[in-house]
């Protein structure tokens, strides 16, 4: 008797484990109610820093008097997770969720049908890889700003800005860094215990501190800054908000 073949889970485009996967996230949005389409939803990805960007941002619109509710780990997550998730957020009364998002994450389809508002981008450090390939974590990374996404923030300074440039966001794209066009840094102070740092944010020259210490901490309150003036929140509210985040 001839032997029955049978096919394996694919997880390419197309293939058997990205048709299942679209095809749950579908009926999780239904089952859920697809809450969603009521919040702003901010995605945040990179090797490094989402979790201190995304409690920045979540601090920075609470100050601004914002319902937000915030996801933030550097482990993957599954679908089922992230729509009780936003169902959860909605029923608090969120407007805007901030969840970050790691590569592995990102393969997965994890946004499959959902808009997405921010889409940010931290830095690609190819010594923060594990079990990826770089040209495999870059694919990954891309496959969140060709959502479409409202807003497109990305980190002029780093070495893989030229990967990411040639996307745009719907409404705006903004860039940020010491080379950086919208949100520029101007000058830094590293304490032992926190940062401070002067931003140019068009059109004005602000100045903010973070409990966050260490020389990455500029970067990542450059981009925290970035995604909340794409949101049009005044500069003050963003003074406030990055003073509150206290990390543990």
């Amino acid at each position: 008797m001839k032997k029955r073949e049978t096919t394996k889970p694919k997880n390419k485009k197309g293939g058997v484990k990205s048709g299942t996967q679209k095809l749950k996230a579908q009926i999780l949005k239904s089952y859920y109610g697809n809450p969603a389409k009521d919040m702003k939803l901010i995605a945040i990805t990179g090797t490094t820093g989402k979790t201190i960007v995304a409690h920045f941002v979540h601090e920075i619109l609470r100050a601004a008097g914002e319902q937000v509710a915030v996801l933030a780990s550097d482990q993957p997550f599954k679908l089922g997770m992230l729509h009780k998730f936003l169902s959860d957020a909605w029923k608090a009364g969120a407007d805007y969720v901030v969840i970050t998002v790691p590569a592995e994450t990102l393969q997965n389809n994890i946004f499959h049908g959902l808009p997405v508002s921010v889409a940010a981008m931290t830095n690609f450090v190819t010594a923060g890889l594990s079990d990826m390939e770089p040209e495999e974590y870059l694919k990954s990374e891309k496959t969140l700003f060709k959502m479409r996404p409202e807003i497109v923030i990305l980190n002029r300074d780093d070495l893989n800005y030229d990967d990411f440039a040639s996307f745009a966001g719907k409404k705006k794209t903004l860039n940020y860094g010491q080379t950086g066009t919208d949100v520029k840094i101007l000058s830094s102070k590293l304490y032992p215990k926190g940062t401070e740092v002067t931003l140019s944010i068009k059109p004005e020259v602000v100045s903010m501190a973070s409990f966050v210490p260490g020389e990455t901490a500029v970067s990542y309150m450059a981009c925290a800054a970035a995604i909340a003036h794409a949101l049009e929140i005044p500069n003050d509210k963003i003074v406030d908000g990055m003073a509150e985040y206290m990390p543990e």
